[in-house]
């Protein structure tokens, strides 16, 4: 079950952090998009977590804790990165209202999925233990 893989089931817990990180970084981007002089923030994840897999994160399986540890399991936290480059508007603010929107939306969406998938992992889990269909 992939519930039960430890690893997966933290990379989820991460991607959701991630993603509520987000919110809150557009949040306040879109609470700032009329202040003079305020340059926007976004989250980076999703490509450090491909860049870290595209990585050898192999890690052996350790049946006894005296026994070596064998790779490395992928570690990659969400990281905020601010646009202090472009400008979009007189008061050299840089905030986008529409594409902020737009990426809210996307982020709520990408979020319910993960939330969803997460809940079948653990309804899945649930009834291979119980053994009820």
């Amino acid at each position: 079950m992939d519930i039960l893989n430890k690893a997966g089931f933290n990379q989820m817990e991460r991607s959701l952090d991630a993603a509520t990180l987000r919110q809150r970084v557009i949040a306040d981007n879109v609470a700032n998009a009329d202040t003079p002089y305020f340059k926007k923030s976004e989250v980076r994840f999703e490509e450090l977590l491909q860049q870290e897999l595209n990585v050898s994160s192999f890690e052996g399986y350790r049946t006894d804790p005296k026994h070596f540890y064998i790779g490395r399991p992928a570690r990659v936290e969400a990281q905020i990165v601010k646009d202090k480059q472009s400008t979009i508007n007189n008061n050299l603010n840089n905030v986008d209202i529409d594409s902020e929107m737009s990426l809210m939306a996307k982020n709520q969406l990408r979020y319910n999925v993960m939330v969803q998938q997460i809940s079948n992992d653990i309804k899945k889990a649930r009834t291979a233990i119980q053994g009820r269909g």
